[in-house]
This record gives structure tokens, sequence and C-alpha cells, in this order.
């Protein structure tokens, strides 16, 4: 009898174990049964936000040459808050080249791996690992379950289970800071060491807008490109710099209530977001201080114009886009305090969101109307695309993502469309904010 119980369940345990550890799929019409093996997911922040732009899967044996229409890649996205519509749930990704790597997706003469490069635009939902929310229990961007299905169609060899994620600048931040300003109130805060660390180096801080709320401090480097000033071509501006960006649980212009305000009443976080970056100063002395540089954008844009506004005298400079503080509840007394406080700021005419005649015009006419010497204000007709790959200038990204152009370094103009100057040379934004610093 024991040895009967013994057979059944040493039989009943292989075919859970082969239940286990294949699956059957349906790859070109046919049932295959696979293994489990593992990928790497590669997300990188673009103009528009992020995109899983690439995959790399590991081989059975070292390869030189790979070919990409060997490889099909479907996905599936899901959030268990988040309604995701049906066309942006699943479906399949376009492989557009493949070539053998290391396991970080560095290109190598013959290995094991192999980095699958994937189509991604504006239009390809699809390509993201976020979803934009406006519920209320998930309001903002949150990153969603993204399933991957990869196929060798020669082989059938089926990559599905995510081992890893790359993140390529973000994986150069220190994404666990946090700060509490009071008994049960704290900002999280990703921040970037440049590598000249026995030298002073400026800091650049970069507030994120209304969407980026909440305690996962890579939703603001990605969604808005803000991780871009870690690049190598932004720290060349600066001979290296710190980079600070602090997240806070809702709304930067939420009020003590957790309604929005656009400057008529105190909003809950200002002071506490000072306590952290003079926090931050304090426990990083190669900062210079003559060189801390705070700008945002929409809701951003209104707690840098806010830090300003507070302690004129602390900021080497302001780079503000999509402001979102309305003018009508700034002070001329304001207005006249922050006249030296170099500013630039950007903008696009057909911003829906925040209407620049209620807000960034207004604000710099003003200065401009009290003497300020160092302000300029970039404003273009439309925020388009800067890469050329999707129509650049006839396709048009929605008018409140002025940001795009601070991101990629790309304002280079005044208010009536002359370029920026700085002793008869043209100059763009960070080439310009680079040389700002405080007597």
């Amino acid at each position: 009898m024991k040895k009967n119980c013994m057979i059944k369940f040493h039989s009943f345990l292989l075919i859970n174990v082969l239940l286990f550890s294949f699956t059957c799929i349906n790859v070109v019409g046919k049932c295959v049964s696979i293994t489990s093996n593992g990928f790497t997911l590669v997300v990188e922040g673009f103009d528009w936000g992020p995109a899983v732009n690439k995959v790399i899967v590991e081989l059975d044996a070292p390869s030189a040459s790979v070919d990409f229409r060997n490889f099909m890649v479907s996905v599936e996205r899901s959030h268990s808050c988040v309604e995701i519509p049906a066309t942006q749930a699943k479906g399949e990704r376009t492989v557009v080249y493949a070539y053998p790597s290391d396991d970080k997706g560095n290109r190598v003469k013959e290995g094991t791996f192999v980095t699958l490069v994937l189509a991604v635009s504006p239009n390809l939902p699809l390509g993201s690992p976020f979803q934009y929310s406006q519920k209320a229990d998930c309001r903002g961007n949150q990153w969603v379950e993204y399933k991957m299905t990869i196929t060798e169609t020669k082989s059938n060899k089926v990559w599905n289970k995510q081992k890893n994620k790359l993140m390529p600048l973000v994986d150069e931040f220190d994404l666990s800071g946090k700060f509490n300003y009071g008994e049960g109130k704290s900002l999280t805060f990703a921040s970037f060491t440049p590598k000249n660390k026995n030298t002073k180096s400026p800091l650049i801080i970069w507030l994120h807008g209304g969407g980026e709320g909440g305690t996962d401090p890579t939703i603001p480097l990605l969604a808005n490109k803000a991780a871009n000033y870690a690049s190598k071509e932004m720290q060349a501006y600066f001979g290296g710099a710190y980079v600070l960006s602090p997240q806070c649980p809702g709304a930067w212009m939420h009020n003590k209530e957790g309604k929005t305000s656009h400057g008529e009443v105190d909003d809950a976080y200002n002071k506490g977001l000072m306590m952290l970056i003079k926090d931050f100063v304090k426990n990083h002395p190669n900062i210079d201080a003559k060189r801390i540089y705070v700008g945002g954008c929409s809701n951003g844009g209104y707690m840098s114009l806010k830090l300003i506004l507070n302690e004129p005298s602390y900021f080497a400079a302001g780079y503000i886009s999509a402001l979102a503080y309305q003018s009508q509840y700034i002070t001329d007394q304001q207005i006249n305090s922050i006249k030296n406080v170099p500013i630039w700021f950007i903008h696009s005419k057909d911003d829906g969101t925040t209407l620049p005649d209620n807000t960034v015009v207004p604000v710099y006419k003003r200065l401009k109307a009290v003497g300020a010497k160092n302000v300029h204000f970039s404003f273009y007709d439309h925020v388009t695309d800067l890469s050329g790959f999707y129509g650049g200038e006839n396709y048009y990204y929605t008018g409140h993502w002025s940001w795009i152009y601070s991101h990629v370094n790309h304002a280079k103009t005044e208010f009536d469309g002359s370029p920026v100057k700085i002793n008869g040379k043209s100059i763009s934004i960070m080439e310009w904010m680079a040389v700002q610093a405080k007597k």
C-alpha cells in the first residue's frame, strides 16, 4: 500500500514539474512546447516619454551574427488600477535590428546574448511601460506590468520571463532619497553625482509636472526625460553637475486641502521642498552654492518660480517651461524682487493647459518692464518633432509639452525670435545657464 502511494506521489510530482517547466504557446499557427527563458527589458526616456526600445535575450551558444527577421515580439500591458484601452493592452512589437551583445546590451563581435532593437514612436502606446490615469487611487503616470514573449521562429525558442530591467541614465541616479520635513510629511527624490567629485560642481534641480507625483523617483526621470541632465552632452556644458529631482506625493500646486492653486493661496509643499534642497546642499559639500539652478515644467514650473519668489538670493538661475503660475497672483513687489534673477522661460503658443496669456507672457513682460536684463523667453508656435523621425516641423506634439526644448537644449531664441547672445555669440539655454553664478 505504501509503495503504491509513493509511486503515485512521484508520478504526480513529475507531472507537475513538467507542467511547470513547459508551456504550450501558439507560434505562427503551431502549438509549441517551450521552456521559460529569461529576458532583460531596456527602458529609455524619449522626448514624448519612456519606451521599451530594446530587449536582451540569451542564446544557447555564442554567435557572431544575428538576423532580426528571425524574431517575433508580442507584449501585454496591464495594471491593477489603471484602465488600459484594448488597443493598447496587447499586440506585436516591430523588431528593426538585432546584434550580438553582452548581458547589458553592449555590442560585441561574438556573444551569447542578442539585443533586439524595437521600433518606438510618440504614437505607439504598446511601446510604453507607463500609462497615464485620471483615477483618484492611481492618478498620474504609472508603471504597468509589461509582459513580453520573444520567439526565435527558426528554433521556436521562446523567452517570456523578465529577469532584469535596464534604464540607461536613470540607473546612474541614486533613487533611494527620502526627506522627512515634518510629522508624516516626506518627499522622495533622485540624485546624480558627477564624476569629478573632488571639485566644486553646480547643482541642477528639476521639478516634475502634475502627472509625475508619487513615491517612485524613476517616474519624473523618465516621463519628462529629466534623466537627460545626467547625459554626457548636458554634463559637458557644466564641467560636471549634480542633478536633484525631488518628487512630491501629489502635485506641487496642491494646497493643504489637496486642491490646485495657481498662486492665489499657498501650496502645501514649497517650504518642505526648500528644506530638502538646503539639506541636500549641506550634505554634498562639493556643490558650488553660487551655482544652484532650479527649473521645472507646468506644476514644476509653478514651483520653480515659487521658490525663486520666496528666496530670490538663493538661486543662480531658473529655467522654466510651461509655467503654471498665473501672473494675476504675483504682486508688483514680488516681480521687482526677482528682476535680477536670471530666468529663461520656455512655452508654446498653443498650450491649452497653462495658457500663456495668463501665465508666462504677462510675467515676462512685467519683469522686462521693471528692468530685468537677464530674462529670456523662447516662445514657440508649436512643440514639434526635433528628431525629424516623425515629421520634423510638421509633427505637432501637445502644445503643453514645451519642456522638450529644455531637456534637449534646443531653446535658443528671445521672445521676438532673435537669438539669445552672450558677448555677441548665439547660445543655447544650457550654455547660458552654465555661466550663471551669484556674485
